[in-house]
């Protein structure tokens, strides 16, 4: 069974930085496409940034040149390095999970909050 833990949400000022990790376990780590999503107050969650296996990146428009996701596949663990935050990007950080073949379903974390004072 695969389990994703979220760490590094916190208060900071609009401009600091963040680190965000998520700790995968369950099953091997290599085959899967890892996701950070954003849920915000009253608001859908929404994909923030995405890492595949072969560490291939893509980010939201919002997020180009402030965030950086990477993959450090020894440590079964991603990370989401904020740079410049903005109050728009407080809510709650999830990590999401899904394997290549997707015969498996999606799996979540818990979710770590992260919130951006002005």
């Amino acid at each position: 069974q695969v389990q994703l833990v979220e760490s590094g949400g916190g208060l900071v000022q609009a401009g600091g930085s963040l680190r965000l990790s998520c700790r995968f376990s369950g099953t091997p780590f290599a085959m899967y496409v890892i996701n950070w999503y954003q849920q915000a107050p009253g608001k859908q969650r929404e994909v923030v940034a995405t890492v595949t296996p072969g560490s291939s990146t893509t980010y939201a428009d919002s997020r180009k040149g402030r965030f950086t996701i990477s993959r450090d596949n020894s440590k079964s663990t991603v990370y989401l390095q904020m740079n410049t935050l903005k109050p728009e990007d407080s809510g709650v950080y999830y990590c999401n999970a899904y394997h290549l073949s997707r015969h498996e379903p999606d799996y979540w974390g818990q979710g770590t909050q992260v919130t951006v004072s002005s």
